[in-house]
């Protein structure tokens, strides 16, 4: 990989971890169908919906970031 086309503060990723990085997101995107149905279901409390997304997002970003470990904040 060229060093320009690097992402600043990451390396270079293994196959395997790349694999788990996409697993990961593929489960993420599921989930957030899964959210999105709530919506449909009926009438949520917004407050708690709100919560709960981005509760679920920082959970499958950490998830990431504990495969990727960026060397930056």
């Amino acid at each position: 990989m060229e060093e320009d086309q690097k992402v600043m503060g990451y390396r270079e990723l293994s196959q395997v971890e790349i694999d788990r990085i996409n697993l990961i997101k593929s489960q993420a995107e599921e989930v957030k169908k899964l959210m999105k149905g709530l919506e449909e279901w009926g009438e949520p409390d917004g407050r708690w919906l709100a919560i709960a997304n981005t509760d679920l997002q920082k959970g499958f970003m950490s998830a990431v970031r504990s495969i990727a470990k960026p060397e930056t904040y």
